[in-house]
Order: structure tokens, then sequence, then C-alpha cells
């Protein structure tokens, strides 16, 4: 088998669980890391037994590389990905895949002239139960979809939801995506957010959104940092699709270890298994045999307008249609 070589620019946290997917993939390496701060990334790169670039041109520059990983915050995200197209590597960006539309658009243009493959992480829809849910849907068997439910109740400490962006960005993003995987295409949204304790952070901890699809069905989102759910049944992370012929659901749930990982208070084992399974896809099914990915620039296109939309909304308290 080949061997994809990747190397990644940015050595987040998030950095962690792709690594932890290539080390272990038959036919991948993880080749080097550039970070902007070179102490950190050293560390990093020490940790995966990889090398660290000097700068972010002698990645680009190196033509080992097959494709890159682009782990870095999303302002950073439409340069990186351009300059990644123009030499030539294959690129998986991290959500949110860009600040704007036009951002995107900019991306899906170096993509095509390019020539190459670029697929943004929404890693929800590479979990095995989110894809058997799709075709569920698709075959008809969950008769014809009336609501779609998406849910995360995660508590995040102040130091951390400082860095982050807002919950709408940050996490319904995710929502939004996996709404269009699973219920089609939006047509109008009407969202409402809270920042809980505002001192430490402005931007929201909470938010929820109502969303009419194309076809009729109707959705609702909802993010927050600012508290878990330990109740009953609990809304940690929860996908619901109902149909008129029967329903879905999906938890993180059901496969818990009480240990932290990161920024959660639980290792909700889902999670990190939907970045391995997001890595596997890249390399092993877009990179290596030429598929197109399940996750698209146009998808991400949409799903920024449905973010967009979220915000004009709950700033300005107005239904928005996206026509």
């Amino acid at each position: 088998m080949e061997t994809i070589r990747i190397a990644f620019i940015g050595a987040g946290d998030i950095a962690d669980l792709h690594a932890e997917a290539i080390v272990n993939m038959k036919g991948a390496q993880l080749v080097g890391l550039w970070n902007r701060t070179f102490a950190k990334g050293k560390i990093k790169a020490d940790k995966f037994g990889c090398k660290t670039y000097a700068t972010i041109d002698d990645l680009f520059n190196d033509p080992i590389v097959d494709a890159v990983f682009i782990l870095t915050n999303m302002e950073t995200h439409c340069e990186y990905t351009i300059r990644a197209a123009e030499a030539g590597k294959h690129i998986l960006v991290e959500k949110p895949a860009a600040s704007s539309i036009a951002e995107l658009l900019q991306m899906q243009k170096a993509v095509a002239k390019a020539g190459v493959k670029c697929m943004p992480v929404h890693n929800y829809i590479y979990e095995d139960s989110i894809n058997r849910a799709q075709a569920m849907i698709q075959s008809g068997k969950l008769g014809k979809v009336t609501q779609f439910y998406m849910m995360y109740n995660i508590h995040h400490a102040d130091e951390i939801r400082a860095r982050y962006p807002g919950v709408i960005r940050q996490i319904l993003t995710h929502h939004s995506y996996t709404m269009l995987y699973l219920a089609g295409q939006p047509k109008t949204v009407s969202c409402f957010k809270h920042t809980v304790d505002a001192t430490l952070a402005p931007q929201e901890n909470v938010a929820m959104a109502n969303i009419q699809m194309q076809n009729g069905s109707l959705s609702h989102l909802c993010a927050s940092f600012a508290n878990d759910d330990h109740a009953g049944d609990p809304w940690t992370c929860i996908i619901k699709v109902i149909g008129t012929k029967g329903s879905t659901r999906y938890s993180y749930r059901d496969w818990v270890i009480n240990d932290r990982n990161g920024a959660h208070s639980q290792t909700y084992q889902s999670y990190p298994e939907t970045i391995k399974n997001t890595a596997t896809h890249f390399i092993n099914n877009v990179v290596r045999n030429n598929e197109a990915p399940l996750s698209t620039i146009e998808d991400a296109i949409t799903c920024q307008k449905i973010i967009e939309a979220c915000e004009l909304s709950a700033a300005e308290g107005k239904h928005i249609n996206l026509n």
C-alpha cells in the first residue's frame, strides 16, 4: 500500500486526535507539523514522532507531503487552504472552514484551479450510525422526515470558551452540516443567543435555532457551553430524526469513560472516534481512491449561510429567509 504522507498546520488540542488516527492507520504517515509557536510545535512533534518545520513555507515546499491538515483558528483557514492548493497538496480543513462566504468562495476557486481535493471537517457524518440514518432516510424507511433535532450541552471552562468563537460558530456549524446531511436544505432561520456571565468572554455560550426546511420539515438546533445535562437520558450531544414511518437517535452518552478529555469533563468516546473516522475517510477514500468527500466546500458555503443567518437573526430579532 502506498503511504500517504501528511503534515499538520497547527498543533492545538485537535491535533492530538488527528495524530492518533494517523499513527494507528496503515498506509499513512504524519511526517511533520508547523505551529505558530515553535516551542509548542516541537513538543507536539516529539510526541507524535514527526519533524517540526521552521516555517510554513518549508512545509508547503516539502515534496514528500501529499496532504495537509489545517488545524489552526478559522481566521487563517482561507489563506492556508489557498497556499496549500497552490502547492499541490490535498487539504483537510477543520471547522469552521472559514470566516465568511467570500473566503469560502476564494478557497473553492483555488482548489478547483489546482485540481486538488479539499474536505472540510464535519466529523459527525463520518459516524457509522449517522450514515445508517442517512441510508434509512434515502431509502424511505423512515417515511417523510418531519423533524430534526440536534442538542449539545457540554460545560466548557471560562478560559476555554474565551478563546473559542461563540457557540453559534463553534458548535452550530456542526449542527447545521449534520442537518444538511440528514434533513435537507434550509429555507428560513430564527435564532436566539444568551451569554451566561459575560465578565470573561462576551461571546454567547447558549444558542438555539429553529429552522424550516425547503421540504417543509422542521429542525431545532441547540448548543451550550454553560452547562452539562445530568438529567435522565441527558442531552449531552444527541441527534434525532423523526419521520412518518420511524425515527433514529444518536447520543454521545452511549459511550462514556469517566476521565477528562480536553474541554470535556468526561471522555465521550464517540467524539474522538468521529475525528478518527474523518481522517481515515479523507486519507483512504478521498486522497488514495480519488473519491468525492462526504463534506464539500459547497456544503460549507451552505453551512456558513445558516450560521450568518443565525447571527443576524439573534442580533436583530428577525426571521431570516435564506432564499
